[in-house]
């Protein structure tokens, strides 16, 4: 009888045991915060130079899957797919042209992407991320700083990608001379989400 009752009250402490350990590891999964991009409020930009005059771009379409924790920013990640044929350079013929081969080869990758591996804190009250970055097939190891706002109920999150095009063969044949169009890319970015 003995025997029976510790079995039964060391199952039940067992039981609550493992009950505490779930709350435990599902609090910080809760912590972390799935956010609700604003499109209208968000962009992606980039900036580079032609002639070694600067020329501003956009892209009109891209989403943002942002899962955020201020208190505990190494909980956070971020997922971002970029619609190469929203490209904008402001003239509908140089549009086309980028979509080509030689430049993006938007019919075969539509689509470039960031994903996150890691988001920590950084200097200046900034964020360091660091992750994947795929553009036309190819794929590198990318970081850069990242700053959070407060703007009421959302959560602004800005940066610039500094990145060489080349790398990704964004201008192959002729246009690989950097002295018509510059290797370096600034991509910055805002992205505005709320719970």
């Amino acid at each position: 009888m003995f025997l029976l009752s510790t079995f039964g009250h060391t199952l039940s402490s067992t039981r609550r045991w493992l009950a505490v350990a779930a709350v435990c590891i599902a609090v910080p999964a809760i912590a972390a915060t799935a956010l609700k991009t604003d499109a209208a409020k968000s962009n992606v930009t980039i900036t580079f130079k032609q002639l070694n005059v600067p020329v501003d771009a956009k892209f009109k379409k891209f989403t943002a899957a942002i899962t955020y924790d201020a208190a505990k920013p190494e909980a956070s990640k971020a997922n971002v797919d970029i619609d190469v044929t929203s490209f904008d350079l402001g003239d509908a013929d140089y549009n086309k042209e980028v979509m080509k081969k030689d430049w993006f080869n938007a019919a075969q990758f539509p689509k470039a992407s960031f994903v996150s591996s890691q988001i920590k804190n950084g200097t200046a009250g900034k964020l360091d991320v660091t992750g994947k970055l795929t553009i036309k097939g190819k794929t590198t190891d990318v970081s850069f700083p990242l700053t959070v706002k407060k703007d009421g109920s959302n959560q602004v999150f800005e940066g610039v990608l500094p990145i060489k095009r080349l790398t990704y063969n964004i201008g192959e044949g002729e246009w690989k001379d950097t002295s018509m169009v510059a290797d370096e890319v600034a991509i910055k970015f805002r992205v505005v989400a709320a719970q």
